[in-house]
């Protein structure tokens, strides 16, 4: 059985940290750098999206294929950026950013205020990065809906562990 030292020395080594907690969305943010080069213009997952949908949904007109086809683009935009955030607020959670219980609703705000700086700032260097590639353009309405979805994304998990936390907090208390 490990000592209470070697547990301890596990949990708290640096390095261990950053690569659960810190390397996840800086590997994240490089696959949505890849996802705005040519392969993934609209143009080839177009064509990729026509041959399936030809196959699931024969019956769908070409309007409403390219109408579906936009729609899952920019879910894509808004889901990508949601889980960047939901990555950068779990590496800086993972810090010392915790303090008593009175505290942590404004540390909780300045997490989520950091987090969509971050989200909004990538959003904007990645439509720029699109302007530098042959078959993509950039587009600041796909950066308000990539720091949408990251906003949307933090806003959830707040709501989320916010229940887990009074489901808690009423058990404790008895009732």
């Amino acid at each position: 059985m490990p000592s209470a030292f070697r547990i301890d020395f596990y949990l708290h080594n640096p390095m261990r940290r950053i690569v659960l907690y810190w390397l996840p969305p800086v590997l994240w943010m490089g696959l949505i750098f890849w996802f705005s080069t040519d392969r993934f213009s609209s143009v080839e997952t177009g064509s990729r999206f026509d041959q399936l949908i030809g196959w699931v949904a024969p019956w769908l007109e070409e309007v409403s294929r390219a109408r579906l086809h936009l729609l899952i683009r920019k879910l894509g935009h808004f889901t990508e950026y949601g889980l960047l955030a939901l990555l950068w607020m779990r590496a800086f959670e993972s810090g010392r950013w915790s303090g008593r219980s009175g505290e942590m609703m404004g540390r909780w705000r300045a997490r989520a205020l950091l987090v969509i700086l971050i989200v909004a700032a990538y959003a904007l260097l990645d439509e720029w990065h699109q302007t530098l590639t042959v078959s993509r353009t950039g587009s600041l309405v796909d950066c308000a809906i990539d720091t949408f979805g990251g906003t949307a994304g933090l806003l959830l998990r707040r709501l989320l562990t916010e229940d887990e936390a009074g489901a808690d907090s009423s058990i404790r208390d008895g009732d």
